[in-house]
This record gives structure tokens, C-alpha cells and sequence, in this order.
């Protein structure tokens, strides 16, 4: 195909309002928002004059439509079932995380697209923060030399809400750690590969609901390196600064305010010897470090285009469904790990 790829999102209220709608599908260059649906009625109303489209009553009248991919934002337990409907009706899908809710769920969804030859997604938006990116890119040269150690942080105020599904193990398949605790444990993947074996507590701190409002995990990579997530429903907002360090033998990256659903924060990188190579129009000269200041993008738009570039060129996607299976399979092993009070190979 050709020209723009016409989108359908499934949970047109929550993240997909406040961000990836505006600042990802109506932004993007070679994409454009064509219907939406949400089992709120009155909510999908308001987001379909918001954006002058149709406000589809049900998923199959949406997937009945002049569309070519779906975008769902729906609670995770509605995942794999939406995936699967929407794929039946050669629509590609983007899916927010988790993808589904097991790893059982998560193989049958990408043996169904498989099939169907449609594509599958997984929108994990910080890999395109752009700060990020140079990171990777970095440790990918061995600016840092042996990678060695990370941490990722985010965490945020959540008190309890009637009706949130990330306060509901049956819908959300848990708190803080797979809703935001992924996002990091996704991050430290990008950078360091594949974890091979986890250590994980969790915990009902502060916060009354059934899903844990803490969590932290400690991640052996393949390639030798550590890695800690921390991921709190219990830190107010300003308190928790969204961390983000990388460690090797010839240096470091020091983050705050990356991990986010901001295009950018500050980003420092302490390199000892020779650090020819990076791009030097990304960068300033301080003191003190290094300071890694790419164009920003906002991480939202970045995905959107990406995923609607792969279908026009009929090509393999960044943000695939490997990634999100990858992910799926390390919180699985957090959940069992902080289950049996022990170490869980992934």
C-alpha cells in the first residue's frame, strides 16, 4: 500500500485520549486516525467529535470499516481475544502492554497474526524516545565498554480508584511492576539483551487494592550484566525522579526524566578514554560529563510511524511482538519469583 495508513483504536478513553491519539496517530506523517470504539459509550462520543471520525459501537462494526490497522488500549485481560478479532478481519495490530496476560496468551496472539499474515505490535513508546535511542546506539559502539549494570525507575502516585483495572488482578494481571515496571524491564532489554534470570519482591505498601503497589527486581542479563527496576504506586509524583543509569567498564549514563511519556530529560554520559565516534552534533561538552542532548521525537509519534511504515513497505516492524513476548516472559518469572521467595529462571 501507499500514502497513509488509515487507523481503528480499540479503548479510545485513557492513554489512547490523553497521548497516543493526539501526539502519536493525528501527528504522524504517514498515518490517519479513521474510527475509534470504547465500551463507554458516552466517553468513545466524545473522543470521535473530538477527532470529526465514526464512533464505532463494537469492535466488529469498527473492524467493518475502510481501516488497515488497529490500535488496542483496552485493560490487558481484553487483549488476546481483540488481537485475535482483529486479525481474523486482516487488520495489522499495534498492542499496548503487557501483551496479553500470560505467555501462553502472548504465543497463540503471535501464532494467529502469523498465520494471517497480518502484522503485531507491541507499544512500548520509550524505546523511540530519542535520548534512549543514543544510548543504545552507544553501548552498541562500546562507548561504555563491558556492560556491567542498570537501573530503571518509575514510579508515580496510584491511590485506589473505583473501577481501575490496574488495581484488579483479573483485569491487569497486576500493579506497578507489569504496568510500569515493564516499561523499564523493556528498556534494560534494548540496552543489555535478553534476562536470563530474576529476583523479585512485591508488596501492598501503602494501597488497599489487591495488585502490588510495590515492586522491585533485580535482572541477570545473558550477557553477564545486573540490572534493578524499582516500580512504586506508593512515591507522589515529584518524589520520584524516574531514574535511569547504565554502567559499564569504560564509563556510564546518568538519566533523569527519561522514563516517561515525554520526548525528552537530561541525559549525562561519563566516558573514560577515547570517545571519538559519537555523533558530535548530538552533544555539548561539559565539565562534568557529556551531555546527550538528541532532536527530541515525541515517542508516541515515533511509534505510530514507525509501525505504519512497516505496513506500507511491507516490511518487518521495530516494535514487534518478539518484544512484548520477551517481556511477558521476564514478568511472568518477577510474579513467580516474588511468589517462592526465590531466584526463577526466565
Amino acid at each position: 500500500m501507499s500514502g497513509k495508513v488509515k487507523w481503528g483504536v480499540v479503548g479510545s478513553g485513557g492513554i489512547a485520549r490523553r497521548r497516543t491519539i493526539p501526539e502519536g496517530i493525528v501527528a504522524a506523517r504517514n498515518a490517519e486516525l479513521a474510527a475509534v470504539c470504547d465500551l463507554n459509550e458516552q466517553v468513545n462520543r466524545e473522543v470521535a467529535g473530538q477527532f470529526n471520525v465514526p464512533a464505532a459501537g463494537t469492535l466488529a462494526e469498527m473492524l467493518a470499516l475502510d481501516i488497515n490497522a488497529v490500535y488496542v488500549a483496552t485493560p490487558a485481560y481484553l487483549h488476546h481475544d481483540q488481537v485475535i478479532q482483529a486479525a481474523r478481519a486482516g487488520k495489522h495490530i499495534l498492542c499496548e502492554k503487557p501483551l496479553g496476560m500470560t505467555v501462553k496468551e502472548v504465543r497463540e496472539m503471535i501464532s494467529v497474526c502469523r498465520k494471517l499474515k497480518v502484522k503485531l505490535g507491541t507499544a512500548f513508546m520509550m524505546r523511540f524516545q530519542t535520548q534512549h535511542q543514543a544510548a543504545a546506539q552507544m553501548i552498541k559502539e562500546g562507548k561504555l565498554g563491558k556492560p556491567l549494570y542498570a537501573r530503571a525507575q518509575l514510579s508515580c502516585w496510584y491511590p485506589p480508584i473505583q473501577g481501575a483495572w490496574r488495581q484488579n488482578i483479573a483485569q491487569g494481571g497486576g500493579g506497578s511492576l507489569i504496568d510500569m515496571g515493564g516499561h523499564c524491564i523493556d528498556l534494560l532489554e534494548m540496552f543489555f539483551g535478553n534476562v536470563k534470570r530474576v529476583s523479585c519482591f512485591i508488596n501492598r505498601s501503602v494501597h488497599s487494592y489487591e495488585t502490588e503497589d510495590s515492586a522491585a527486581v533485580l535482572l541477570e542479563f545473558e550477557n553477564g550484566a545486573f540490572g534493578t527496576v524499582d516500580a512504586f504506586f506508593c512515591i507522589p509524583d515529584n518524589s520520584s525522579k524516574n531514574i535511569l543509569e547504565i554502567y559499564g567498564s569504560r564509563g556510564s549514563i546518568i538519566c533523569r526524566n527519561t522514563i516517561g511519556q515525554g520526548a525528552a530529560g537530561e541525559m549525562t554520559a561519563f566516558i573514560e578514554g577515547d570517545a571519538s565516534g559519537y555523533d558530535a552534533q548530538q552533544t555539548r561538552q561539559v565539565a562534568d560529563g557529556m551531555r546527550i542532548n538528541p532532536a527530541p521525537l515525541n515517542p508516541y509519534q515515533a511509534e505510530i510511524e514507525e509501525f505504519s511504515q512497516a505496513i506500507i513497505e511491507k516490511r518487518p516492524c521495530l516494535n514487534s511482538a518478539a518484544i512484548g513476548l520477551a517481556n511477558q516472559k521476564v514478568i511472568c518469572a518477577c510474579y513467580k519469583s516474588a511468589a517462592k521467595g526465590r531466584a526463577v529462571k526466565v
